[in-house]
């Protein structure tokens, strides 16, 4: 799962990450963004159900819904 702030917040991590890279010789970097990356493993019986579990454990616990969004990855998308 991926947990990014919503698009038009100001993102300090980011900001941060962003001055920093041209004294490291990357100065051809803009719009830094920086999220969570969250690695679950579910025991359900259908990966529909897991899914929908994870959606939940998202909306309540893993990310702050007034300020950052959340995507959901599916196995292959995360080790491919």
């Amino acid at each position: 799962m991926l947990v990014s702030l919503k698009p038009g917040l100001s993102d300090p991590q980011g900001k941060a990450v962003e001055g920093s890279l041209p004294a490291l010789g990357w100065t051809n970097v803009s719009d830094v963004r920086v999220g969570k990356h969250v690695d679950l493993t579910v025991d359900a019986p259908s990966e529909a159900e897991a899914r929908e579990q994870v959606e939940e454990m998202a909306r309540r616990l893993l990310s702050n819904p007034v300020i950052e969004d959340f995507q959901i990855l599916a196995a292959e998308e995360v080790s491919g």
